[in-house]
């Protein structure tokens, strides 16, 4: 039966592809008006990522009390073509996933429940200064009334 927004279907949030962050972190989305449960996050490379190690993760930055949390650890990104999709599968210590196909993301999908997020933001963390570009989708529900998770 499943936890009442597991019966739904669930929000979209895109952010336009951009640069990544050069040797820091940059907000992706930022979550607003109270939590939201995270049951899929996805980044697609648009344009080449350049060939250097660069140890890559997302985090949440809450907005009051609290350090940021990795959401995952690191992979690292050098060389990766377009068309690469990123993911994470909502446990904290295991890298971000990275794959060639589409088809195969469900497969390292955040499982039920997902990931319970307060006020903050979901950044990107880049250990090195490369070029390249990914658009990043988040799947999410609401779990207080007024909850929003918009691209920044």
């Amino acid at each position: 039966m499943g936890t009442p927004w597991t019966r739904r279907v669930p929000n979209i949030s895109e952010r336009a592809t951009d640069t990544l962050p050069q040797t820091t972190d940059e907000a992706l989305f930022r979550i607003s008006g109270g939590k939201v449960c995270i049951v899929g996050i996805y980044g697609e490379v648009t344009t080449v990522i350049q060939t250097q190690a660069n140890a890559t993760k997302l985090k949440h930055n809450p907005s009051g009390v609290g350090a940021d949390v990795d959401l995952c650890a690191t992979l690292d990104i050098t060389a990766d073509a377009v068309g690469t999709v990123y993911s994470i599968v909502g446990v904290l210590a295991t890298a971000m996933k990275s794959t060639t196909l589409w088809l195969v993301v469900p497969a390292d999908s955040i499982p039920a429940p997902g990931i319970i997020l307060g006020p903050g933001d979901i950044e990107l963390d880049c250990a090195a200064s490369n070029t390249g570009s990914v658009k990043w989708t988040v799947l999410w529900y609401p779990i207080d009334s007024g909850a929003q998770l918009l691209p920044v």
